[in-house]
């Protein structure tokens, strides 16, 4: 009944002069934008200086952590190392139970929402993952970063009702995955400041809403076709990694609004480090050989098509089997255990949506994530 429902509303929407609301990654088709050099992405540049597109010099330089590493700095990997260690089973009420679950969530806008509901879907037929670990997709639609600044925002309180449709409870999650940002260009640094100020913010609202979370792992955008205008263009798409990477070396160098370890003071936040880095300079390859094409965008050049999509699911399943801090909790003990699937997700028409989705089941995904921003009630 509530499909049909929405399948009305819908029908609404298109056909009353709304179509606007609907991302265009919903479309078959695919981007048809022009290639545009940028820049050498944050994991090729090394200790080199960012220079932008056109021409300016920044003054700032690359790595994912300090000094222009891909590496989490030592001390920083060991005590991650063992907060993914210590992440155990949990009952409703928080506390280790065998029999309980290892809930990761993800927070994030439009984007976060596809890849994290694909990577769920692939999850799902992976038997060699962790039979107690449950994935929600939290990421909505139109939720940019600016959204879940308030801790007390519908975002956040969108995330808990899928929990609990589920039988889970915010006491549950451990783990989450965050990637977001703000619509259009800006000047650098002043905009990917802005950027840093809502992911730090966003890392303390985690530990606020979930007080067992121990770990958040952040990325950053893909790569756009869209330049210096557009709803998340060139350069400022690149530069976004900018605010991740400086924001997990301010807790590094052990800034108090950002702390984790409760023999430095209180706890604010959880262990954060990057996830997944996607940036990849168009048709120029990485030196893992990366390119981001114009097929791996939707038609507004700025959203994930479906071949873009499997792209970051593969980079996340990868990253999430692989890290030390995530192997852990992410794989199961023996890879041969005959366990039901892996992994549940609540809200499945939502959030767990086969890769090989139709036009409709896009169509309806968006239309969930715009009652959830608009806080019209289901």
């Amino acid at each position: 009944m509530k499909r049909s429902i929405q399948i009305i509303l819908l029908a609404v929407l298109l056909f009353g002069g709304a179509l606007e609301i609907i991302p265009a990654y919903a479309q078959e088709n695919t981007c048809a934008g022009s290639f545009e050099a940028v820049s050498i992405p944050l994991n090729d540049l090394g200790n080199s200086e960012y220079v932008r597109m056109d021409g300016t010099e920044t003054g700032f330089t690359g790595g994912l952590y300090p000094n222009g590493s891909n590496i989490r700095p030592p001390v920083h990997n060991a005590r991650g190392v063992a907060l993914g260690n210590a992440i155990t089973p949990l009952g409703v009420d928080g506390q280790p139970n065998p029999n309980g679950r290892i809930v990761m969530i993800s927070v994030g806008m439009s984007n976060a929402a596809q890849e994290f509901r694909d990577f769920v879907t692939a999850a799902k037929q992976d038997p060699t993952l962790n039979p107690q670990l449950v994935l929600v997709n939290g990421a909505q639609p139109g939720a940019i970063s600016g959204d879940w600044v308030d801790a007390n925002a519908e975002t956040w309180n969108e995330v808990d009702r899928r929990l609990n449709s589920g039988g889970l409870t915010p006491e549950q999650v451990q783990i989450a995955w965050v990637k977001d940002t703000q619509k259009f260009y800006g000047d650098f640094p002043e905009k990917i400041q802005s950027i840093q100020v809502d992911l730090e913010q966003i890392a303390r609202n985690l530990k606020t809403r979930y007080p067992n979370i121990k770990i958040a792992y952040y990325s950053s955008r893909t790569r756009s076709y869209t330049y210096w205008q557009g709803l998340s263009p060139e350069p400022s798409a690149f530069e976004s990694g900018f605010a991740v990477k400086w924001m997990i070396e301010k807790q590094i160098e052990g800034d108090p609004q950002l702390n984790f370890d409760p023999s430095q003071g209180a706890v604010v936040a959880p262990y954060l480090s990057w996830g997944a880095y996607f940036w990849a300079d168009g048709l120029n390859p990485r030196s893992d050989q990366l390119i981001w094409e114009p097929e791996d965008m939707a038609p507004d050049c700025t959203h994930p098509s479906r071949q873009g999509s499997a792209k970051v699911v593969g980079m996340l399943m990868n990253f999430f089997k692989t890290d030390e801090t995530a192997k852990p909790w992410f794989l199961a003990q023996s890879q041969n255990e005959t366990t039901p699937s892996p992994t549940q997700t609540p809200n499945q028409n939502e959030n767990s949506t086969s890769i090989q989705r139709d036009w409709m089941d896009e169509f309806l995904s968006l239309w969930d994530g715009y009652l959830v921003n608009t806080r019209v009630p289901n």
